[in-house]
């Protein structure tokens, strides 16, 4: 009887794992956040190699991952001619970073898409498809000209800050201290909002204070979106929005990508594991007579010592050693998965509604749990919404309708401002 019932059970289970399938191979799947590093962007070294970033061609391929939004990011610093004019040179790298790939390292792979018809056309094609959203308004500098140079060269959303203040609004990083440096958007900031709607731009508020997002709600007269972005009410963290603010989302038309990002989907549970993790890696280290060093710490070390131990087999070794032992000790704390993520996915539609919800990792950027580590995985997430219940049509929306519908009605709204 047992052996019937497993049987059974194994059936139901292919035809679920079958029918994600055929979903996932029809469905455009569409992430709005995947980070980049100029330097795997080069004639040697780029993205149709299995590099170790999470996002690269041969991992899209894997994962059935279609579309990538790659990120022109800069971190925040001084609101100087100096600070500004470096930011504009790192924003100038990495579209030229993505143009390249497009254009000369593999043409014949990836295209660049700006508009929903060029992601539908060239998804047709069999290419993979490139598209390029703007993390942090600061490169801007105090020239609102730049947006039309950015938007010219791709870039089809912004958020207006990162972590810490720029000078168009305030980050959600204001809240740590409760300080502030304009009370939500900047007067230069309600112009770029004005302009991003006149291009056709989509205004991203995954980064912004909740009083910035607010303004922008309030200024913006096309939808907005939020790139990489959960529920707070799962996970209190100020990156994520809270119940108040997914309702000024829903009247705004626009829609909030859910983000597969440890932190800002479950907080205690990362913490615990990090937190044991961390311990174990440092134990282990020690024992092969080194020191271990997390990954900003490593960042932090000059050239000479990141490369001694890079080339070190011991130090190399240190995260296999320490997978093994976590799998032999019982109740070592659980890693944040792709049940968590999905719980977020729920939330949000019940809250929003099916069609304001959407689905992003934030690969490179921190990005990446368990189930969805890296592109290759992209079908798990497919396979999770099946299991859940969401039908073909919910889960295109999820993947890509709701981000494009958004992107047409802000081109139409342009449309009527020009």
């Amino acid at each position: 009887m047992a052996c019937k019932n497993n049987s059974k059970k194994t059936d139901e289970t292919l035809s679920v794992m079958e029918r994600a399938k055929a979903i996932h191979e029809r469905v455009i799947t569409l992430d709005t956040h995947c980070d980049i590093n100029v330097k795997n962007f080069t004639d040697s070294i780029n993205y149709t190699q299995n590099l170790e970033s999470q996002v690269n061609l041969p991992k899209m391929k894997a994962g059935g991952l279609d579309v990538a939004w790659f990120i022109v990011y800069t971190g925040q610093d001084s609101l100087t001619d100096s600070g500004y004019k470096k930011a504009y040179d790192n924003a100038m790298a990495k579209f030229n970073a993505i143009h390249k790939l497009t254009n000369e390292i593999a043409p014949n792979d990836i295209e660049l898409a700006t508009t929903s018809d060029d992601v539908r056309r060239i998804h047709k094609s069999g290419k993979k498809v490139a598209m390029i959203g703007i993390e942090n308004g600061y490169p801007v500098g105090l020239d609102i000209k730049n947006v039309k140079k950015f938007y010219n060269l791709g870039a089809r959303y912004m958020s207006l800050s990162h972590n810490g203040h720029s000078q168009l609004c305030d980050s959600n990083t204001g809240e740590a201290d409760d300080v502030w440096l304009h009370n939500g958007l900047s007067d230069l900031g309600k112009e770029v909002v004005k302009e991003m709607n006149r291009l056709g731009m989509m205004i991203d508020v995954s980064h912004p204070s909740k009083k910035a997002m607010q303004d922008m709600v309030e200024l913006s007269k096309a939808p907005i979106i939020a790139s990489h972005s959960s529920a707070r009410a799962l996970c209190d963290h100020s990156r994520n929005l809270d119940d108040e603010q997914l309702e000024w989302m829903k009247q705004n038309g626009g829609v909030v990508q859910t983000v597969a990002f440890r932190a800002y989907l479950n907080t205690e549970k990362n913490e615990a594991r990090q937190a044991a993790l961390n311990k174990l890696r440092h134990q282990v280290a020690d024992s092969l007579g080194l020191k271990w060093y997390g990954r900003w710490a490593f960042r932090n070390l000059d050239k000479e010592t990141q490369a001694a131990l890079k080339a070190n087999p011991d130090w190399n070794a240190i995260p296999d050693i320490v997978n093994e032992k976590i799998s032999k000790i019982k109740d070592f704390p659980k890693d944040v998965s792709l049940e968590d993520f999905v719980n977020h996915i729920d939330y949000l539609v019940e809250k929003l509604g099916i069609k304001h919800v959407g689905i992003s990792s934030d690969f490179d950027g921190g990005g990446g749990i368990e189930g969805w580590s890296d592109a290759s995985e992209t079908f798990n997430v497919t396979l999770e919404l099946v299991k859940r219940g969401y039908t073909e049509e919910e889960i295109e929306m999820l993947w890509s309708g709701n981000l494009l519908r958004v992107l047409d009605e802000v081109e139409a709204v342009a449309k009527t401002l020009n």
